[in-house]
């Protein structure tokens, strides 16, 4: 059977040599019919390959609604997003990623295990999980690295898609919760390998407040009220804790911190009490 999958690459234009290998990783897929989309966040598309359409916006609108914008232009029934950087080494990976979801209906999101193709370290961070441990071990997650993400375009569209307020930093974690808030679970695939640099981003001020910002509207979008202070302190402590040993950007963060409590996050769908609950068995309440 060959599975239809609509795929949008988000880019600025600014990694040309990434991107166009990105994209011959998608095309040497198999056993899939591929419907590409190349989203130019405020860049028009050029030189893409014979089959790939591209989509100019006229503006940068941020990471979460330049995908959601992209998904609007692709058809088939599973949709799979892979950033302008990263790239999926194995031809069968598209294949391999819906036979999980499809052995185990209740998973509603894959994430690979993601490493530097030039061997470089990995940073721990793109594993999702609090407790790191053996990368290729598979395992729930309540977050998600955003860079490859394949899930069903019928959960996707059910869910409403990323968080297009956000803009940038912790859309990841809440479309995580809302595949768990739908009855689905998110899924880390340690047997499955997507490639990026391992490059430390850069940490500037509007950074440090989008990502103070996004905690709180994060908790505010989605937690059922009683859980939005105690998540928002819980991380609050955390980064306090950080800048103990790095205090660069928290006058920014702070900054952030109160805009997201003043601000209109852009709408509230609580992911429920039920939800919660299914959340802490498997091992990670989301009050932190």
């Amino acid at each position: 059977m060959i599975h239809r999958v609509g795929v949008v690459s988000l880019t600025q234009g600014k990694r040309p040599v990434d991107l166009a290998r990105g994209l011959a990783s998608l095309d040497a897929q198999e056993g899939v019919e591929l419907d590409v989309i190349v989203v130019g966040n405020g860049w028009q598309p050029s030189g893409l390959p014979d089959g790939v359409r591209g989509l100019h916006l006229d503006a940068n609108l941020g990471i979460p609604a330049g995908r959601n914008r992209g998904v609007e232009h692709v058809q088939g029934d599973w949709i799979f997003f892979l950033d302008d950087d990263a790239s999926i080494p194995s031809p069968t990976f598209l294949s391999d990623a819906i036979a999980i979801m499809q052995a185990d209906p209740s998973i509603g999101l894959v994430q690979p295990r993601v490493e530097d193709a030039e061997g470089q370290e990995n940073p721990r961070r793109w594993i999702p999980r609090i407790r790191k441990g053996d990368p290729a071990h598979s395992s729930d997650v309540f977050s998600a690295w955003e860079g490859a993400v394949l899930m069903p375009r019928a959960l996707f569209d059910q869910i409403g898609g990323w968080g297009d307020p956000y803009f940038y930093a912790h859309e990841g974690i809440e479309l995580a919760w809302r595949v768990w808030g739908a009855g689905k679970r998110a899924w880390y695939a340690g047997n499955l390998v997507a490639n990026h640099p391992a490059i430390d981003p850069a940490r500037h001020s509007y950074y440090y407040r989008l990502n103070a910002r996004n905690r709180v509207w994060l908790a505010k979008r989605n937690l059922p009220v009683l859980l939005v202070p105690i998540y928002v302190a819980s991380w609050t402590a955390v980064q306090l804790l950080r800048a103990a040993r790095n205090p660069v950007g928290m006058r920014a963060w702070w900054g952030g911190w109160i805009a997201g409590w003043r601000e209109n996050p852009g709408g509230r769908r609580s992911i429920g009490w039920a939800t919660v609950g299914r959340m802490a068995r498997a091992g990670r309440p989301p009050v932190i």
